[in-house]
């Protein structure tokens, strides 16, 4: 379940930045290089984005980490279950 939840949360976090790259795209295509804040000389609306971009980034890592956490431990409990010759469905026999 828990390599489940990981892998939904993954999913999320990388279906939103693929629209993340599509907005940036859509947002700077008109964009040359002369087009700056002459205050900070950086693109208007650029740090909001960054902010989602980090997050979304940052979810992603999250959940892969959770699926692959999640994925040991599975692996750990069925290797402990084997050792100790606990069968809860016959059919786990035949996996």
């Amino acid at each position: 379940m828990r390599a489940l939840c990981g892998a939904i949360i993954t999913a999320g976090g990388l279906i939103g930045l693929g629209l993340t790259a599509i907005g940036y795209g859509l947002r700077f295509q008109a964009y040359g290089p002369d087009v700056l804040n002459p205050n900070s000389h950086q693109l208007y609306g650029l740090p909001s984005l960054l902010v989602i971009l980090i997050v979304l980034l940052i979810g992603s890592i999250v959940g892969i980490g959770v699926a692959f956490l999640g994925l040991a431990y599975h692996h750990e409990r069925r290797y402990y279950e084997q050792e100790r010759g606990v069968v809860r469905d016959p059919g786990d026999l035949a996996r």
